[in-house]
């Protein structure tokens, strides 16, 4: 269930992005009752916006040791497929080191409840949005792929399409990095945490067409092994999805390529609907 709260937004067309692009660039402030503190996004508006009709939302995750402007600095096509795909892309912030869940361990860290019961009510509030899962997708890089598939398959009254470009889908692999265990506890103490909070253990919260997908990791990625099996496991449970693998590492280069085909399984999933 969504719970709406008041929130105050604070909006501006930033001077760094490229203003050549009919697409407007808004950095808004959201309020998390839930956190107790002002949480910043990007939400990218397409050149049509002003016409009276409402868009679908594509929800844009960052990486970990980035922030909400991640996507629309180091990745210049960004704000375009706004225009190219007439959809509302917004850019959420979850803290450097959040991964997208509601932390066992540390209650100050709750971005699931942020982003599923804080986020996309204000979002719908404040701007002209599908109010609908058929007009709502997720995607993200990295931590933010993660956050993606982990939001996307508890949710999925919420969402209708999710993606993941080079997306940390098992975490387990990785107990000392990115400051995981800050969040769930170390894994020697708390293994149930870290079976329960990772993605590829949350595959069977899914039936066959019950949400789109679409993955992508470059073949030189440290994460591509925990990508394959994961795309496995989908195939195992006759889940449908789109598995892309290209050469190519953790890098932006390959995130800026890989979003485009994001944006438009995306695209052909809103018009299906």
């Amino acid at each position: 269930m969504i719970k709406k709260i008041f929130l105050v937004p604070v909006l501006f067309t930033a001077l760094f992005f490229n203003t050549s692009k009919a697409a407007t660039v808004d950095t808004v402030n959201t309020y998390s009752a839930a956190m107790k503190k002002t949480i910043k996004a990007v939400v990218i508006k397409p050149d049509s916006y002003q016409t009276g009709k409402v868009f679908p939302v594509v929800y844009l995750l960052h990486g970990a040791g980035d922030n909400y402007s991640g996507w629309v600095t180091k990745a210049s096509n960004v704000v375009a497929l706004a225009d190219t795909y007439q959809q509302i892309i917004v850019c959420p912030d979850g803290n450097v080191t959040s991964w997208y869940f509601d932390s066992p361990v540390n209650k100050a860290w709750k971005y699931e409840t942020y982003i599923t019961q804080e986020l996309i009510p204000w979002i719908d509030d404040h701007y002209k949005t599908v109010k609908d899962r058929k007009g709502r997708g997720i995607t993200g890089l990295s931590m933010g792929g993660h956050g993606a598939l982990y939001l996307s398959f508890k949710h999925q009254d919420l969402f209708g399409a999710a993606g993941s470009m080079s997306g940390g889908v098992d975490i387990r692999p990785f107990p000392k990095n990115w400051k995981i265990e800050e969040k769930l506890g170390s894994y020697a103490a708390n293994p149930e945490n870290w079976e329960k909070n990772t993605v590829i253990n949350l595959v069977h919260l899914l039936t066959p067409k019950s949400l789109a997908l679409i993955i992508d990791c470059g073949s030189d990625d440290f994460f591509y092994k925990v990508n394959l099996n994961l795309h496995e496991k989908l195939l195992e449970r006759n889940i449908a999805h789109d598995f892309i693998i290209r050469p190519g590492g953790h890098t932006w280069p390959y995130w800026q390529n890989a979003v485009n085909y994001q944006m438009l399984y995306m695209s052909l999933y809103f018009k299906a609907q």
